[in-house]
């Protein structure tokens, strides 16, 4: 019982006996360290540690002699290809007044810090939609009145030079009108079905590589399994994310389309076994620094001839997904990662 309700915590739970030999790893922990309880248990913390930071054996050796808690914070933990940062938390575990076992928790830093920053991109996004919902319901209202008075006026004219200007009106007023109604946003709830995210991606491939003349490659896990979505809403997100890849590229460069399966996420407030991370990667100039915190907002835009809705409509789409867009860039690699949570129809149905 107690190793099923250690299974379900989000901290890496690591136990030790007497000769820091692991006797017991959570699902936290195998996912932190990047292996299995079978190839880890039995091992010893120095081959566990060997090329981290120093102070996490130092601080066992302590614990195990002092028989007192320690904690320390900010500490490298290598896992294969790269190393994360965690607080580290030991226990020592009495027996005939001896430390008997090491309860170690190590709590992933960076992680903390991704869902903070995924928490106020949310809220920041959140709040510039309702400003700009706000204002296009405002200039809407008005706009109507300005293309049905062209349209009377248009019927009074008798002059076809005076009848091109109010022509004008009105074509400008549709396409001002099609704009408010981007900036408002997705208008429908999705009609979410089983779907392989390989079909959405693929489409997408195919309409961007017609567009286009660039390479884009593939790299996708096949063993994802189907999601729950909405798949002209997943086209229309995704889409407009590879077209933004497209546009910075200027006609030189490669677009990849990777798939990878993540484990135990945290998407905003709620946390999920199973996700899919979509990424969109580009080899070009990249994301002007100053920009990078702005660039889901609407009317945000680098290009002249940009509207700045491709990419907040994109986010506003697969939040209701319970998902979210991030992105990082650097010159020669911009990459624009999507999560989209894995529901189970147990949990639909709790839901």
């Amino acid at each position: 019982m107690h190793k099923r309700i250690l299974d379900h915590l989000n901290a890496a739970i690591l136990l030790f006996d007497r000769n820091l030999i692991l006797t017991y790893i959570n699902s936290a922990g195998e996912i932190l360290l990047a292996d299995s309880s079978r190839h880890l248990v039995g091992l010893d913390a120095y081959e566990l540690f060997k090329s981290s930071d120093p102070a996490l054996l130092m601080n066992l050796q302590q614990c195990l002699t002092m028989a007192e808690p320690l904690v320390d914070r900010e500490l490298s933990l290598d896992r294969m290809s790269h190393s994360v940062t965690i607080n580290f938390s030991a226990t020592p575990l009495l027996k005939d007044e001896q430390v008997n076992e090491i309860l170690v928790e190590f709590q992933q830093v960076d992680n903390h810090l991704r869902i903070s920053k995924e928490e106020r991109l949310l809220t920041q996004q959140n709040t510039a939609r309702l400003l700009v919902r706000g204002l296009a319901h405002e200039i809407k209202n008005p706009l109507g009145g300005l293309r049905g008075a062209a349209q009377l006026l248009d019927l009074e004219l008798r002059d076809p030079e005076l009848k091109e200007y109010t022509r004008i009106i009105i074509a400008e007023s549709d396409r001002l009108q099609g704009l408010m109604d981007k900036m408002l946003g997705p208008n429908k709830l999705p009609n979410k079905k089983a779907l392989n995210i390989h079909e959405v991606l693929e489409r997408v491939r195919q309409l961007v590589q017609v567009e286009s003349n660039l390479t884009i490659k593939s790299d996708y896990d096949p063993s994802i399994p189907n999601i729950l979505a909405d798949k002209d809403q997943l086209i229309q997100a995704i889409l407009n994310i590879a077209k933004n890849a497209v546009q910075a590229l200027n006609g030189e460069g490669n677009i990849t389309i990777k798939t990878r399966i993540h484990r135990q996420i945290t998407i905003g407030r709620k946390r999920y076994k199973l996700a899919v991370k979509c990424d969109i990667i580009d080899n070009g100039p990249g994301i002007d620094p100053d920009m990078m915190n702005q660039i889901f907002y609407p009317m945000i835009t680098g290009r002249a001839d940009g509207t700045g809705l491709g990419l907040s409509i994109a986010q506003a789409l697969i939040n209701q997904h319970n998902g979210l867009i991030e992105c990082s860039s650097e010159p020669g690699n911009t990459v624009f990662s999507i999560f989209l949570p894995i529901i189970t129809p147990r949990e639909t149905n709790h839901d």
